[in-house]
């Protein structure tokens, strides 16, 4: 696997080294060994899907709080995602920055999200499918959200003209940049 790291620290896109021929190709989709001497995260505790029915739709921004901080490996499986990384670490040098990429069945890349950052996406076709990697067991009490729109991060979603959100995420309050929030 090859990490490209993104302007958010600790963020990184990682592709893969195919090995091929007129079979098709192998490649590892993931590596603890590999993820540890980039500084990730290389814990598994849940490995989750979700698929978007409507290109357009948006799930997260969400991360997990302390004491359950989780980082996450994002790859999408079917269709295509455009994925974001928010820092709302406060003491983070890249406070308040985002980077998005778009993840497809066809481009394979993945999405390394560190603990304390936001990460959500938006479909870009009908029925993409998302499969992630989290350290840390959903933890309903220390679950945080940030807006798609909050002014803080001002992320420019692709099919800006097509959002759709759950009443949860919409209803997320501007973001104060505390700790706990």
């Amino acid at each position: 696997m090859d990490f490209e790291p993104t302007t958010v620290d600790g963020c990184f896109v990682v592709s893969l080294n195919k090995l091929g021929d007129e079979r098709g190709f192998f490649a590892r989709a993931w590596c603890a060994d590999e993820l540890a001497a980039v500084g990730a995260s290389s814990h598994v505790a849940q490995v989750n899907m979700s698929r978007c029915e409507t290109a357009g739709l948006i799930r997260g921004l969400h991360w997990q709080a302390a004491p359950h901080p989780e980082a996450k490996f994002m790859r999408t499986i079917s269709g295509a995602t455009f994925n974001v990384c928010a820092d709302v670490r406060p003491d983070s040098a890249t406070f308040g920055k985002w980077f998005g990429v778009e993840l497809s069945a066809e481009n394979r890349l993945a999405l390394v999200v560190p603990e304390g950052c936001a990460n959500g996406y938006q479909a870009l076709e009908d029925g993409a499918e998302v499969l992630y990697l989290t350290s840390g067991a959903y933890a309903p009490g220390v679950e945080r959200g940030i807006r798609h729109d909050d002014p803080l991060f001002g992320i420019e979603w692709p099919l800006a003209n097509q959002i759709e959100v759950s009443d949860k995420d919409a209803n997320w309050p501007d973001f104060s940049g505390s700790p706990g929030q």
